[in-house]
């Protein structure tokens, strides 16, 4: 199938219910699927409301709008975040929610008083129905439609991929200075992890979510990461995009960075996608809207154990050419709770794809 086939598709899916959503691949066209839908919805009097995670992502819909010559959807828009969802009205015919896993408990209030059809549109639907992403999709906009990522590679619309986990040790050697007050002590990796861990497993119930979430911070300041991450993007002469946890460690990385407070942020992507530098640091992941031509390689720090961050961050390596085929690199400590978050994040992935290294 190509785009216009799969998108044809996903209307005849939805055309018979009043709430629903679909999943499907990067690159199929979903915000197209959106504005189809709309079009279908269209008359003189309607108005119709988008809600995205990001104002970056309007831009995104507008731009295809005007491309694909549906200018007069522009003046029944709203656009509004999903942060400020709950300061709109309720006269709106359809209800278009971009990414709808990104729903929470939060929104129930104004979605339960809120009476017209709604569509929800995802790459990466939550995994476990019991969770809070899982009920709000199921309640408001249950998946009706699904075109996975590697149907969308057999089809030719992304290219293939390879994904390979580093694995390394805890480093033992007692080189991380820790400060309290005035008194500056060292620990190791090894020792830090450890002391968290029984914090985790041994300390009051009540404040064992805090210490799972000093350990995660612990992890991504370990040095040993950095260090392999810098190895292996020095080493590659590929176009290579590489995810830091921190501004920080991002600047650290490469000389190029892109993140909320380098003002030659924007400057550094362009350059980027117009092949001007082969190399690019970047925080968490760039938004869903932006994509990058030839990006033949990428390294990822930390995968949080969340598909939908690990599935978006791959997501920038699966634009090439149909025919060539893309290498990520995800970072992994061994003997540890990183296991579980790689093999947790990388879930929905073809595993016969994945080396262990």
């Amino acid at each position: 199938m190509d785009k216009d086939d799969i998108q044809t598709e996903a209307l005849k899916a939805i055309a018979p219910h009043r709430r629903c959503g679909v999943d499907s691949s990067m690159g199929s066209g979903k915000t197209m699927m959106g504005i189809r839908h709309m079009d279908k919805e269209y008359n003189d009097s309607c108005r119709f409301l988008i809600v995205g995670s990001k104002k970056s992502v309007f831009k995104a819909w507008k731009e295809d709008i005007e491309k694909f010559g549906m200018k007069h959807l522009i003046p029944h828009l709203k656009f509004t975040t999903y942060r400020s969802l709950h300061k709109q009205d309720f006269d709106y015919d359809v209800v278009y929610l971009d990414e709808c896993h990104n729903l929470k408990f939060s929104h129930d209030p104004w979605l339960s008083n809120y009476q017209g059809k709604i569509l929800g549109l995802t790459g990466t639907p939550p995994v476990r129905a019991t969770s809070e992403r899982g009920i709000m999709v199921n309640k408001y906009c249950p998946i009706v439609f699904v075109y996975k990522t590697d149907t969308a590679i057999d089809d030719g619309i992304l290219n293939d991929y390879e994904i390979f986990v580093h694995l390394l040790h805890l480093n033992t050697a007692r080189t991380l200075p820790m400060k309290k007050g005035d008194s500056v002590w060292y620990t190791s990796e090894q020792s830090s992890y450890d002391f968290w861990t029984d914090k985790i497993e041994n300390g009051p119930p009540a404040r064992a979510q805090m210490a799972r979430i000093m350990r995660m911070k612990a992890m991504q300041g370990f040095p040993s990461k950095e260090k392999l991450g810098a190895m292996l993007f020095n080493g590659t002469n590929k176009k290579c995009l590489i995810f830091a946890n921190t501004k920080e460690q991002a600047e650290r990385l490469c000389k190029y960075s892109y993140h909320s407070t380098n003002p030659r942020s924007e400057d550094n992507l362009t350059f980027f996608k117009e092949g001007n530098i082969i190399k690019l640091s970047a925080v968490q992941q760039l938004s869903e809207s932006v994509n990058i031509p030839n990006l033949e390689e990428g390294i990822i720090l930390h995968a949080y154990g969340n598909e939908r961050t690990a599935s978006q961050k791959i997501g920038r390596f699966l634009r090439l050419n149909p025919k060539q085929k893309s290498t990520v690199r995800i970072l992994c400590y061994l003997d540890t709770i990183d296991v579980e978050w790689v093999k947790s994040a990388l879930e929905g992935f073809d595993q016969s794809k994945i080396t262990y290294l």
